[in-house]
């Protein structure tokens, strides 16, 4: 297993726009949604997505703030195949509106027509702890827990 920096795996992330989100259901179930970052991805270890506080992603959170991202690249856009990246860490619920503007992009207006003032906005901060990576046969982790 190699080890690279959390900068050589935020390199090979800026491309990559859609993650899978995963939590902890109430009753115990993994339930996974895929969530846009919008093209905030000068990775550093933190990820962010926006939703309304009335879904069931934020009931999950708000009872246990573990969570996991999956994060994707078809084999044949890098040399040596596909780069998938496991990301394990904790999330947060935000619901200042000056954070929301410090990482709201006009792609959001499509989905909340009032932007950072839509009733009910929420945004997740997900702080990375473990990162786990494959790319073609070569695979490493990156420990953020320190």
């Amino acid at each position: 297993m190699t080890r690279k920096s959390l900068a050589e795996v935020a390199q090979r992330m800026r491309d990559i726009d859609i993650a899978m989100l995963s939590t902890k259901t109430q009753s115990g179930e993994i339930a996974s949604r895929p969530m846009s970052n919008n093209s905030d991805v000068d990775y550093n270890g933190d990820s962010y997505f926006f939703t309304l506080a009335s879904s069931q992603m934020v009931a999950d959170i708000a009872a246990d703030d573990h969570v996991s991202l999956a994060f994707s690249v078809e084999p044949g856009l890098f040399s040596g195949g596909g780069f998938f990246i496991a990301v394990t860490g904790k999330a947060q619920l935000v619901r200042d509106k000056a954070v929301f503007a410090a990482h709201w992009t006009p792609d959001l207006d499509a989905w909340f027509e009032r932007g950072i003032d839509t009733p009910g906005l929420v945004m997740l901060h997900v702080r990375a702890v473990h990162i786990k990576y494959w790319a073609g046969e070569e695979e490493g982790e990156v420990d953020l827990a320190a």
